[in-house]
């Protein structure tokens, strides 16, 4: 079983406090947990655990009487939020979901300062806050309960009774660290973990925090003064299209109608995030600095709206919008252009070849130009890859005629196209692509002094009002880390977060117009268990997310049954394993029972 940061070794060395410094031996073999299944028996006094228990226990005013701590205490549905005042006079602020298991953390000299990394190591920080954040989720269970208010007891009472107050010390010990480094076998009585082996814990984020994504919706003890709410004019702010669609310029241009055509119009239904908000600020207000910001990184789950949320930037920009979306077997000239055959007229059978922005806009009237047939169906790639043979077969048509020679012509790429002309590009999945070098190829582009040369010759010039979005997901299968020198050309990288259940409901309740909420609720709950469950099991060969979800609610429309409507869309969907289908269709099966 993996050991996290949190128990390292160095930890189990640390003094203990006061008053159990002075006890005769740390280790019992008499006082352990239920949850100890180990052949020798025994618990040992954690230095950590007892400092973020015995911390809480003066937070918590239903057991300690006249608790005056200055730490303090709330939930967020399954996230457990906490500050805790250090030994050292910094405030830890803490977010820890029981449910995943994941935990963000900062430090802070005062409310008002910017927070630093929360760092498990020997010479920075001793993990008690991360501690005292999971007793709300250890409290749950019964052993743990009942020695937390012996302790409690004993603790109001000065230890009159010492061998009572050491039994639950090593007994509130043992349970939580088996609860933590052995809970994969205990079931219900786990405390879910996930710490990166660095031991830096990921950073509350000043965004999250402006948007009150760590407030608690339930304070339980104290007060708090980082992860409090934000003013009451800030909550629930909804931004009005009407003041942010084209509100935030670069430059005084004017586009052509096919330009305008390529601006993107904002669905009704779309409520523009704050992330989205804050990149067009950041790109308007830099415009005329040394360096203004042009590069930005969305980075989440799928169905968090990245690529939507990159239209929205394009929108409040007022720029055009083009994308790229790379693959496994993306190589640079995929991002600059190549130079592909080009054939007589009067032999070829294609009078004019679609350009890369035709196939992007209309891929079947693309198509058509290619084939003579209309056919909606058809993809992008699929034209791409008809074009190329056409040109192809154009070339060797043109060569078995003794034509005078063969001729070439330079196919521009969406990205040369927003560069050259100061259009916003979306780069999609980029960490998909096999070989990580292949973005590093662009650096050039990223960079101040931006230009590249084709192959050409030609060499493009950045235009100054040009944007580029990446939007990537590195929790996909097969998906690889970002090359650093890619990520630090980024001006902002904005974590975009997986919407709770509720914005799920919403969400696909404005795409599918359906108006029945409980089962949307419903369905948009065990989307979110399906997805957890695929997480815990390492079901990647699948999705489950927002867009499974619309498909799910408008089959649902259409055949008036969940469990038919699941079928053909979020099992469909959720895995290529038939075994994996069934244990996920049982679990449907019971949650919609009757």
């Amino acid at each position: 079983m993996p050991r996290t940061p949190l128990l390292a070794n160095w930890t189990w060395k640390l003094p203990l406090p006061s008053p159990f410094d002075t006890i005769a031996s740390n280790v019992s073999t008499v006082h352990y947990s239920i949850y100890n299944t180990a052949s020798t028996k025994k618990a040992t006094l954690h230095s950590t655990m007892l400092n973020a228990i015995l911390a809480y226990l003066d937070t918590d005013t239903t057991v300690t009487s006249g608790a005056a701590s200055e730490s303090a205490v709330g939930t967020q549905g399954d996230k457990t939020v906490v500050e805790y005042q250090s030994h050292s006079g910094e405030i830890h602020a803490v977010c820890y979901n029981a449910k995943n298991g994941k935990i963000y953390a900062g430090r802070y000299e005062d409310p008002t300062s910017n927070p630093k990394v929360y760092s498990l190591r020997e010479a920075g920080n001793t993990g008690s806050a991360l501690f005292f954040a999971l007793i709300p989720t250890a409290l749950t269970d019964d052993e743990f309960r009942e020695n937390y208010d012996i302790l409690g007891k004993c603790k109001n009472d000065g230890y009159p009774d010492m061998d009572k107050a050491q039994k639950a010390a090593f007994l509130l010990c043992d349970n939580l660290y088996r609860r933590i480094y052995a809970g994969e076998m205990l079931g219900a009585a786990q405390i879910r973990l996930s710490i990166p082996n660095t031991g830096n814990i990921p950073q509350l984020t000043a965004l999250n925090l402006q948007k009150g994504a760590y407030s608690p919706s339930s304070v339980l003890f104290g007060t708090f003064q980082i992860l409090k709410a934000p003013a009451a004019a800030s909550v629930g702010t909804v931004v009005n299209k009407a003041n942010f669609i084209g509100h935030y310029p670069l430059s005084a241009r004017t586009f052509s109608p096919k330009e305008e055509l390529m601006i993107p119009r904002l669905a009704d239904w779309y409520v523009i995030p704050p992330e989205v908000v804050t990149i067009c600020r950041h790109a308007k207000d830099t415009t005329g600095s040394f360096q203004p910001m042009r590069n930005f990184m969305l980075r989440g789950p799928a169905g968090t709206g990245k690529t939507e949320g990159a239209k929205a930037i394009a929108a409040g920009l007022g720029l055009p919008y083009l994308y790229y979306t790379c693959s496994a077997n993306t190589e640079v000239y995929d991002f600059l252009g190549q130079m592909l055959p080009d054939t007589d007229r009067q032999h070829s059978k294609v009078t004019e070849y679609p350009s890369l922005t035709d196939i992007q806009m209309d891929p079947a009237t693309a198509w058509k130009k290619l084939t003579g047939t209309y056919d909606d169906s058809v993809t992008e790639e699929q034209v791409y890859e008809k074009l190329l043979e056409v040109m192809e077969q154009d070339a060797k048509a043109l060569a078995s005629k003794n034509a005078s020679g063969q001729h070439f012509r330079y196919v521009e790429t969406p990205l040369i196209t927003a560069i050259r002309n100061g259009y916003l590009i979306e780069i999609q999945e980029p960490t998909v692509i096999a070989n990580p070098g292949v973005l590093v190829g662009l650096n050039a582009l990223l960079d101040r002094c931006a230009s590249v040369t084709l192959v050409t010759g030609e060499v493009v010039t950045r235009h100054p009002d040009t944007v580029i979005v990446i939007t990537t997901n590195n929790n996909y299968s097969g998906c690889r880390d970002m090359n650093q020198s890619v990520l630090s050309r980024m001006n902002l990288i904005i974590d975009m977060e997986a919407p709770d259940v509720e914005t799920l409901a919403k969400r696909a309740m404005k795409v599918t117009g359906c108006t029945d909420r409980t089962a949307v609720m419903d369905m948009a709950a065990a989307v979110t268990t399906i997805s957890e469950h695929c997480r815990e099991h390492m079901i990647n060969d699948g999705c489950c997310g927002v867009r499974e979800l619309i498909s799910w609610v408008q089959s649902y429309m259409i055949c008036g049954n969940i469990l038919e409507a699941a079928s053909y869309t979020v099992l469909s969907s959720v895995s290529g394993d038939p075994e994996n289908r069934a244990d996920i269709s049982s679990c449907l099966e019971q949650i919609f029972a009757a």
